[in-house]
């Protein structure tokens, strides 16, 4: 049963990742801007966060992969960052469930040995 609740978190995860990368997505196209400058935050956003997250996060190919408290940081900012995208879009619950679903997801990573 413990290997199940382990993989699901390594699951919940993977859809907490593609969710900032939606979250910010999303906040790109409701800017109150120029269609041109949503579309440029809409594309660009999403992009700039998955090159973040490749270069210094990504499992077992990230390039220049962060440990302990530097890796800690990168993730509460990158998913803090999805948090507040949805927020500023005018999604808070949204954005105050991604934050909760974060926390616990980090803090089962931890106990579990899964960072």
């Amino acid at each position: 049963m413990l290997t199940v609740a382990k993989g699901a978190n390594l699951a919940l995860m993977f859809f907490l990742e593609l969710g900032v990368l939606i979250a910010v997505g999303y906040w790109g196209f409701t800017l109150g801007a120029p269609l041109g400058l949503r579309i440029l935050v809409g594309l660009g956003a999403p992009a700039m966060f998955a090159t973040l997250w490749g270069l210094f996060a990504a499992a077992n190919g990230a390039r220049f992969p962060l440990h302990g408290l530097a890796r800690a940081a990168f993730e509460i900012a990158w998913f803090g960052g999805g948090a507040v995208a949805l927020v500023a879009s005018g999604v808070a619950t949204g954005g105050a469930v991604f934050a909760v679903l974060y926390a616990v997801n980090a803090v089962l990573r931890l106990v579990w040995d899964q960072v």
